[in-house]
């Protein structure tokens, strides 16, 4: 199996503009150097994390979901993030992983923020999502599902787990420390990629986006309270010899979860 070049992009977002959003977004893609397989956005990356689904919200394949499958087709690179989404009179915060030739896989957030009653204006998604991409086995899994360490578990064998997020700065702390203890427990590479500025419910963002390794190792170099863009290799053989080396994941507990409804 090769090695899997993934890019981060954390960066403020317009609050509720989908278009200044995806234009932003689009400048910052194009300006990648580096080959890339894989471009990771923050969660409701074209409009804040917003509670007026109402005035938002797109069909499953709307103008973002096109616009994704643009930009995957231009870098020829698979991309993934979250947006607000209208199906069956439902809403939800739903991630789209797209493939370079357009194919795509979906996962609706399990865990709503119901600090913030994202429950009362969102459904909640019922079943994890497991990506076979280049050889690499990855679970996407959206900001408030980071708390949640049962809904991560590692019973997939997946190599990578990523969280998209809108993590407050006054809660950062926990942001870092879980993202961390995740790809220890899991052996696996945890991407979180978070985004910067203010809305206007006052909250202010840090970034602090970040990948760890297997053994729970920050690779990211950038200053993580700026905005910035960053490309890394995730390697294969440091993820085959940390699980040769360390079999944890055998001496697992065995569980099933009962989602309601």
């Amino acid at each position: 199996m090769e090695n899997l070049n993934i890019t981060l992009i954390q960066t403020s977002l317009e609050w509720e503009n989908i278009e200044k959003n995806l234009q932003h977004f689009a400048d910052k893609i194009a300006e990648i150097q580096e080959k890339t397989d894989l471009i990771v956005l923050p969660e409701m990356f074209s409009t804040g994390f917003s509670m007026h689904p109402e005035k938002l919200a797109e069909s499953s394949e709307g103008f973002t979901f096109q616009w994704m499958k643009k930009q995957a087709k231009l870098k020829n690179a698979a991309i993934c993030g979250s947006i607000i989404v209208e199906e069956n009179q439902q809403f939800y915060n739903r991630l789209f992983f797209i493939f370079p030739d357009g194919n795509y896989k979906t996962y609706d957030k399990r865990h709503l923020f119901s600090f913030s009653g994202e429950h009362k204006n969102y459904s909640a998604g019922k079943e994890k999502l497991i990506v076979n991409y280049k050889g690499w086995r990855i679970c996407p899994l959206i900001c408030y599902d980071l708390r949640f360490p049962v809904w991560a578990r590692n019973v997939e064998d997946y190599d990578i787990l990523i969280y998209g997020a809108n993590w407050p700065a006054r809660r950062i702390t926990a942001w870092d420390s879980l993202l961390k203890a995740r790809s220890i427990e899991n052996i696996c590479y945890t991407i979180g990629v978070n985004r910067t500025g203010k809305d206007p419910n006052n909250n202010k963002y840090i970034g602090h986006s970040a990948v760890y390794n297997a053994i729970g190792e920050k690779i990211t170099t950038k200053n993580w309270e700026k905005d910035f863009t960053e490309t890394l290799t995730l390697q294969r053989n440091h993820l085959k010899e940390t699980r040769n080396k360390f079999q944890f994941l055998n001496d697992k507990d065995d569980f099933t979860i009962s989602v309601d409804g």
